[in-house]
């Protein structure tokens, strides 16, 4: 059965509204029962859950869904926020992510505060919930919005900024205004990556008066925002934020390429049961050092498929080697494309 504590976060969830949390304590006893070998109740608890997520307009299996589904009745401008925000129910956990001891216990500590909401507000606090992800591309800031979505069994957001960022003045502060009231209305993982878009350096030799009062107006809504969601900010590009961002957020959480050790483990556990055998290491950390963990996942699943298409159970090492290889070309290339696209825009006319 449930303890007393989830009891008591059910019962204080269901009387705020708070459907997320109610749905994230709700699996918790699912899981406890299904620990105890109650396998039949905790599958009945389940059901019963994905059906009420599908009855709000949240799709259990992950799928994307409208928006105007997802939100609330009380939520204005449904219609327009379908074009601002795209929703998913994901199914990600933490542990299927490759991530290094620090950021872990970053994450692994907003959960257990996520998890401990209503205790730690009864006592005038807040759990950590603002957060900044800051690093290369391809080494895990999106999925770890997914992750704490999958993790808490709340919906995840993301923000469109094409369609958030509009060259009429005021247009864009406005359409911020209802992201924010949508944050206040229902619980979730609201993801704004790319965040440099609009959180570049006030004062920029390039900058536009558009931007600077929508970062300004950006600034004013975090801070003041009091719901229970997470708001999560990706950038490849730190440096380029304004400084007064970073008091904004809880925790500020880097990501890194991954080390050798990190490569080998996640070609090992993204191979599974099409892992070589045996599994011999030796050449992988030359032909892995450098790729991010998505060039890394994406190499591993083309061998895979190479092998599902030859009729063969395990990943031949030829092919694995060779698609490391390729997506180190790639990658170069792509690194030396980008350089030569930022020495261009330095020697350009003034």
């Amino acid at each position: 059965m449930a303890s007393a504590e989830q009891l008591r976060a059910l019962i204080k969830s269901h009387i705020a509204r708070d459907d997320g949390y109610f749905y994230s304590v709700a699996m918790q006893v699912a899981a406890h029962e299904a620990k105890l070998g109650h396998g039949k109740l905790a599958e009945d608890l389940r059901d019963l859950i994905d059906a009420a997520k599908t009855r709000l307009g949240q799709d259990p299996s992950g799928k994307i869904v409208p928006i105007a589904g997802a939100l609330s009745n009380s939520t204005k401008h449904r219609g327009e926020l379908a074009g601002l925000l795209t929703v998913i129910h994901p199914a990600s956990r933490l542990g299927d992510m490759v991530l290094d001891e620090v950021a872990a216990m970053q994450l692994a500590r907003i959960i257990k505060e996520q998890r401990q909401l209503a205790r730690i507000k009864e006592h005038g606090l807040s759990p950590r919930r603002k957060l900044l992800l800051v690093g290369p591309p391809g080494t895990g800031k999106t999925m770890t919005a997914s992750a704490l979505a999958g993790e808490l069994g709340i919906p995840l957001f993301l923000v469109r900024l094409d369609s958030l960022i509009t060259k009429f003045m005021g247009e864009t502060a406005a359409k911020l205004r209802q992201v924010f009231d949508a944050i206040a209305d229902i619980r979730g993982v609201y993801f704004f990556d790319e965040f440099d878009a609009i959180g570049s350096q006030r004062g920029n030799a390039n900058d536009v008066g558009e931007i600077r009062r929508v970062l300004n107006s950006f600034l004013q809504m975090i801070e003041h925002d009091q719901s229970n969601s997470l708001i999560i900010a990706a950038t490849n590009h730190p440096e380029a934020l304004d400084s007064a961002l970073f008091r904004r957020f809880d925790d500020v959480v880097e990501y890194h390429l991954p080390t050798s050790a990190q490569a080998l483990d996640l070609i090992r556990t993204r191979l599974g049961a099409f892992a070589p055998k045996p599994f011999r290491k030796d050449g992988l950390v030359e032909r892995a050092e450098g790729l991010s963990y998505a060039e890394i996942c994406r190499a591993v699943d083309e061998s895979i498929k190479d092998a599902i298409m030859h009729d063969q159970t395990n990943v031949q090492r030829a092919a694995l080697e060779g698609a490391l290889d390729e997506r180190r070309l790639i990658s170069a290339k792509l690194t030396r494309n980008k350089t030569r696209t930022i020495s261009d825009a330095g020697t350009g006319p003034r």
